[in-house]
């Protein structure tokens, strides 16, 4: 047998000394691949989602776990992470030997598509961290033309929606988003965040934007006025501040139905003649409500026709209220800042459809909101503007350069028949 396989070998060694090709081939290395801070290569891996009514122990367990391991595990790392947080349809890794017994080593809960846990049991103590995996931001630029409102602009270019409510958050005192106009224009510089280099994960802050509305422009530039507290706002061209003290509505992207109107005829009342001292905001149940600036809850209760409704007290002058929640988010003598979730829209108290209706006191008397002149946020330190000019002096000319897209009318109902 020994000189059968030595002469098998004389051969291969022959053959390939008489021809080149076949010496040089070299078979290649398996490529490394490494992800959540280990070399995968040197496991078994498990990719799977949590089923519905599975558990961490019910995972270990298939994986050859003991119970008391787990146990053991489940302790251990409470303070990092409570496995009883796990929800059904989220991913998750398991990491196993690669020998007869296949046994699980660690086992990696993704939250996000950016955020994961790791729990590694190799050693005798196990142990649990909360890590994120590294984002690459890229700048891009869009624009786009209003045919119908922002939302349906943003789409119809294939952008992330929440660029919609990002936009409409930075001009929120300079341009009524309720009443944007067919053909009014924009166009933005934002952030992209990628993980692995080519999966998108969502979109950073905007760094420049224009919009133009009723032929007007509108320029907003983010500029950081304190880096250490890491401090930044909106300011235009010209360096003004583009918030103001509070926002025009409690509710995003949602119409009003109903004005302040000392004079209104009220169908729930018989049609009789009865103040409306309140904006109308409709929204579907459950739409957040949020806090028009930031201030104190002095009220926060069910009451009458008001039903489930909220009243913050923002300074010694002005004061908000927000009737018909189907629930409220807070509670009297809590402190919450602009924006903040306060309720959900219902149809508690006295009203006929799903509302909330968003009243503003200045000095103890009920006034409209959207006819006030309110105070300007802090504007833009003299010593900083040198600096905000040098800075927003690039960005504007990205903005200035960029083109619109060719926006196709889409024919009449009657246009269509002619045309069939």
């Amino acid at each position: 047998m020994k000189k059968f396989i030595t002469l098998i070998s004389l051969v291969l060694f022959i053959a390939c000394k008489n021809d080149p090709q076949q010496a040089s081939i070299v078979v290649p290395e398996p490529k490394i691949i490494n992800e959540f801070g280990f070399t995968l290569n040197n496991y078994k891996v498990i990719n799977d989602t949590i089923k519905s009514g599975e558990i961490f122990s019910d995972i270990l367990l298939k994986n050859h776990i003991e119970y008391a391991k787990i146990l053991e595990i489940v302790n251990t790392v409470r303070d990092t992470f409570n496995v009883r947080t796990m929800k059904a349809g989220k991913p998750y890794t398991i990491l196993a030997k690669k020998d007869s017994t296949e046994q699980a080593q660690v086992f990696i809960y993704q939250h996000s598509q950016v955020n994961y846990t790791v729990i590694d049991f190799r050693d005798s103590i196990p142990v649990a961290h909360n890590k994120s995996k590294p984002i690459r931001t890229e700048i891009k630029t869009a624009s786009g033309v209003i045919t119908s409102n922002l939302s349906n602009a943003m789409d119809e270019q294939g952008l992330n929606l929440y660029l919609a409510y990002d936009l409409s958050d930075i001009y929120a005192w300079t341009i009524d988003f309720f009443r944007l106009q067919k053909n009014d224009k924009f166009k933005i510089i934002y952030e992209q965040h990628y993980i692995n280099d080519t999966i998108p994960v969502g979109i950073g802050k905007i760094k420049g934007a224009y919009f133009e509305h009723v032929g007007k422009p509108f320029y907003a530039f983010k500029f950081t006025t304190d880096s250490i507290k890491n401090i930044s706002d909106y300011y235009d061209f010209e360096a003004n501040n583009l918030r103001r003290q509070f926002l025009k509505a409690p509710l995003e992207f949602k119409r009003i139905t109903s004005r302040f109107n000392l004079n209104r005829r009220i169908a729930f009342y018989g049609n009789r003649v009865r103040p409306h001292k309140g904006t109308d905001f409709a929204g579907p149940v459950g739409t957040p409500i949020m806090s028009t600036a930031n201030g104190t809850v002095i009220e926060s209760q069910y009451k009458g026709g008001n039903g489930n409704y909220v009243k913050v007290k923002h300074n010694g002058t002005y004061t908000t209220q927000y009737l018909h929640m189907s629930k409220r988010a807070v509670k009297v003598g809590q402190y919450v800042k602009q924006g903040d979730v306060i309720g959900y829209v219902g149809m508690t108290g006295n009203t006929s459809g799903p509302h909330v209706c968003y009243r503003f006191w200045k000095n103890g008397v009920q006034v409209d909101p959207l006819k006030e002149k309110l105070p300007t946020s802090e504007p833009l330190k003299t010593a900083l503007k040198p600096a905000y000019f040098k800075h927003i002096e690039p960005l504007k000319k990205i903005l200035d350069s960029l083109k619109y897209p060719k926006i196709t009318e889409k024919p009449s109902t009657e246009q269509e028949e002619l045309n069939t």
